[in-house]
């Protein structure tokens, strides 16, 4: 059980659902927190991990860290997404072992679930047929995420859960325009199409300045090398934009916008994820009774058995197979892409056009997961849709 003493690193502590984490448990009194940038402690050095849990020795771990993006940057960086997330979990999960952390949770994402799985997904749809392709690499990452974890608990008697967030929204999100998610490209698109319709060079070269664009390489061959901020000439500023699908009053999106998507607001997100780190353990999960005694003996109280001493997991043919114990956390509720658009432009004062592009994917057709086990475990969401599109617009306008 960890008290508001405990150690807890947070991997990931100044993006998007780890700094929501974080000043969730600083809410709750939990003030011994640890926290790295990407520059202070590389997560894929597994020497530089090493290093730190043996200086830092954390009570608990929150790997919320990880190497993400949209459906364009999925499909350019492929490698990139398997290799860099299974690198930076390896590391954290194998050396959170090593050094005797109590409880590691583990983020991952619903896009573990097969294209076609049925709908609403439950936990036990994972690896019961394909992937869909754009995502495959960061899926295929995120399952063996899960997979470690749930493998540990079993041959170790460790305490390592692992949850699977729908798509999340919300403050430090991603607005970069070459990776980031669905609802802050589309958000980030429409408010500049409003801007350049107005006129408002002086907003439109602040947010450049706040976010400005690294060109690939078939957009340097339009407006050549080098960063596009707002000190850029108003004709490199609206080529680039144009590359994204940014216009005066217009905006086309990727995809024909018919797909079903679920969001989340991050700060629910958080909030779920801390409820599951204080009060949720594995054998919770597992639900069956005699696994506490024939599998945890002295680990259940979170001591981790290294040598198997007491009782041991892995194959225990009295238990039965033990899979698909992470918990998925979401809504419950699903909007088309369409119909994401229609209200982000409402919501920004957007009176012109949003078209699709029905020749560049749509992704996945629906991603609706069902959060039945959360809910049985204690925790709701709070925020809906229309309530966190205005929440996100005015931070994102603020920042």
């Amino acid at each position: 059980m960890l008290s508001q003493d405990s150690k807890i690193y947070v991997a990931g502590h100044r993006g998007l659902v780890g700094s929501a984490i974080w000043n969730n448990l600083m809410q709750r009194g939990y003030r011994n927190l640890v926290g790295r940038t990407h520059s202070e402690l590389d997560l894929t050095d597994q020497r530089a991990v090493e290093q730190f849990f043996a200086q830092e020795r954390p009570d608990a771990v929150v790997l919320a860290a990880a190497f993400v993006g949209g459906i364009m940057a999925n499909s350019l960086y492929r490698a990139d997404f398997i290799m860099q997330n299974m690198k930076m979990q390896c590391n954290v999960i194998s050396s959170s072992y090593k050094h005797g952390v109590q409880k590691l949770l583990f983020l991952g994402s619903t896009c573990i679930y097969p294209k076609d799985a049925p709908q609403p997904m439950k936990e036990d749809a994972l690896l019961t047929s394909p992937l869909e392709y754009t995502n495959e690499e960061y899926a295929i990452a995120k399952i063996a995420g899960l997979k470690m974890c749930e493998s540990y608990n079993l041959q170790y008697g460790t305490n390592y859960i692992a949850v699977m967030p729908t798509n999340l929204y919300g403050p430090n999100d991603n607005f970069h325009l070459e990776n980031s998610h669905v609802m802050p490209a589309m958000m980030r698109k429409i408010y500049l199409a409003k801007l350049i319709h107005e006129g408002n060079w002086q907003a439109i070269e602040a947010d450049m300045d706040r976010r400005p664009v690294n060109p690939d390489a078939r957009l340097q061959q339009t407006v050549g090398a080098g960063n596009v901020a707002g000190k850029s000439t108003r004709e490199r500023i609206l080529k680039t934009l144009a590359y994204y699908g940014i216009y005066d009053n217009r905006v086309v999106l990727w995809g024909t916008g018919s797909p079903l998507r679920e969001f989340l607001w991050s700060e629910d997100m958080a909030d779920a994820s801390v409820h599951v780190l204080l009060n949720v353990d594995f054998k919770d999960i597992v639900g069956i009774d005699k696994y506490s005694s024939v599998f945890y003996g002295a680990a259940c109280d979170g001591v981790v058995d290294r040598n198997n001493s007491g009782g041991r997991g892995g194959a225990i043919p009295s238990l039965g197979e033990i899979r698909n114990c992470h918990i998925n956390v979401g809504t419950g509720k699903e909007l088309t892409i369409k119909a994401l658009a229609s209200l982000v432009a409402k919501t920004v004062g957007f009176d012109g056009t949003v078209e699709f592009d029905s020749a560049k994917p749509d992704g996945t057709p629906r991603k609706l997961i069902d959060v039945s086990k959360l809910h049985s475990l204690g925790w709701t969401h709070k925020v809906d849709i229309e309530e966190g599109v205005e929440r996100l617009y005015r931070w994102y306008r603020d920042n």
